[in-house]
């Protein structure tokens, strides 16, 4: 019967799978057998699933980040890292329109996204140069919404990852060109 005290005790209880050790990555060695501990107390003495350890994971970020600084208006750039729910997203400028305790809620070329802090950058442009972005944005986004060819969003996504604050010249013409179809297009319609 030895082999039974060995379950119940959670340091010796080990994972299964890669999923239930992909989100202790993001901390430190030492917090992370903490968060295994945790996570096998709240799966009740058994092995935890990735969700479990994910977020209890989740849980000893929060209380050790830093307050969320960012400010409505703020031009950011989304970091991807290891967050498969941004995938595409890498290197996209987004306009905070929310600040929320542990993540910003910010409107992209083509909508809006709710994102951890440890995703964003600040591009710490002046507000002048925020409310050239926003008005980009803007512009970017109604031609976007009205659904031209896949060639047209592609360049309207590379326009979303530019990581200045104006167009070019010869891309503005080209955006102008669009906004000038979509306009015609809404005409006819």
């Amino acid at each position: 019967m030895a082999n039974e005290n060995l379950t119940t005790n959670g340091s010796q209880i080990l994972p299964t799978s890669e999923r239930q050790v992909r989100p202790m990555t993001k901390l430190e060695p030492q917090e992370q057998q903490k968060a295994w501990l945790r996570a096998v107390e709240f799966a009740g003495g058994k092995v935890p699933t990735g969700k479990i350890v994910k977020d209890v994971v989740q849980r000893i970020m929060e209380r050790t980040q830093v307050p969320n600084t960012y400010q409505i208006g703020e031009v950011c750039q989304i970091l991807v890292k290891d967050n498969p729910e941004l995938r595409g997203k890498g290197g996209c400028w987004g306009i905070v329109s929310a600040v929320n305790e542990f993540s910003c809620t910010l409107r992209a070329w083509d909508g809006e996204y709710t994102v951890g802090l440890q995703h964003l950058k600040s591009y710490n442009y002046l507000p002048a140069e925020c409310q050239q972005v926003r008005e980009i944005s803007d512009r970017i986004n109604r031609v976007y919404s009205s659904g031209l060819e896949e060639s047209v969003q592609r360049f309207l996504e590379s326009l979303g990852k530019l990581n200045r604050a104006y167009l070019t010249a010869l891309e503005e013409k080209v955006l102008s060109l669009l906004e000038s179809e979509i306009t015609h297009k809404e005409a006819w319609g």
